[in-house]
């Protein structure tokens, strides 16, 4: 399913699918990537939902912005949001898309109906060693100098080791992956650690009234995979573990993926889902 309507707000790259008369489902994406991570997901989420992607700041199609902190970059969605008319919507945020979800929630509860938090870890000792490749690139002095020499299959290798299964990565993201410099993703780093230091995601959300979705790969390998069950302690938080994938449900496992979403969506909805067809 093709892209409808593509249009820049608040210094973001902002995409639709499926109608707009459907439920809103916002996806944000995690750090260094863009919109075309959801991209396996995004036709059968648009089936039922007005789907909202947005390019964070320095990623994509986006330019880069002054700040990444966590809370920035939530207020600057929730100004997308504003601007689109679009309160009470089902918000899912991938990895470290999650933060600014959950940072979206603590700010504007309003504006969250729903939450979903896909390979989001908890908080940073649940940080696994990282695979090789992403060490070289990101680490001085080889990273900067590797960066902008980077391949495509330089980039598809730095995405897959963090996947635990074989997976096709859309040439799309790929080229939005190109775009984003070292000292961005650098920068983005850091801001999302010390969100997640400063106070852990589990904790941020059981002081929140939001129903709940936690989607974790039982075979991460950016995250200790046994840390998805501190979200167990949140209330209205509902765990679900995918036996055998990695750190990215959407490339690895879509259909389940999506499956979940759906159910999830459908059961906090206040009217049941659009049919398009009708």
């Amino acid at each position: 399913m093709s892209e409808y309507d593509v249009e820049h707000l608040h210094g973001m790259h902002v995409a639709h699918d499926g109608p707009r008369q459907a439920p809103a489902l916002l996806l944000i994406h995690g750090s260094g990537f863009s919109g075309a991570s959801w991209s396996p997901v995004v036709p059968a989420l648009a089936g039922h939902h007005h789907v909202i992607r947005v390019d964070l700041p320095g990623c994509g199609q986006s330019p880069p912005a002054l700040s990444y902190n966590v809370p920035v970059q939530a207020g600057r969605v929730a100004a997308v949001l504003d601007d689109l008319g679009l309160p009470r919507v089902t918000t899912v945020g991938h990895s470290s898309g999650g933060y600014i979800a959950t940072a979206l929630a603590e700010q504007r509860p309003d504006l969250v109906r729903s939450l979903a938090l896909i390979s989001s870890g908890p908080s940073p000792d649940a940080l696994l060693p990282q695979p090789l490749l992403l060490r070289v690139l990101l680490a001085p002095p080889l990273g900067p100098l590797l960066w902008s020499r980077r391949s495509d299959a330089m980039i598809r290798r730095g995405i897959s080791a963090t996947c635990a299964r074989p997976v096709d990565i859309p040439d799309d993201l790929v080229a939005d992956v190109r775009g984003t410099t070292y000292r961005t993703f650098r920068t983005v780093l850091r801001r999302n650690t010390a969100y997640i230091a400063q106070r852990s995601v589990p904790e941020r959300l059981a002081a929140l009234e939001v129903p709940m979705l936690v989607i974790f790969g039982t075979a991460d390998r950016r995250w200790e995979p046994s840390s998805a069950h501190r979200y167990d302690a949140v209330p209205n938080a509902r765990v679900e573990l995918l036996p055998g994938v990695g750190h990215i449900p959407m490339f690895e496992a879509p259909e389940r993926t999506g499956e979940l979403l759906l159910g999830f969506t459908a059961t906090v909805a206040d009217t049941p889902p659009v049919n398009p067809q009708t």
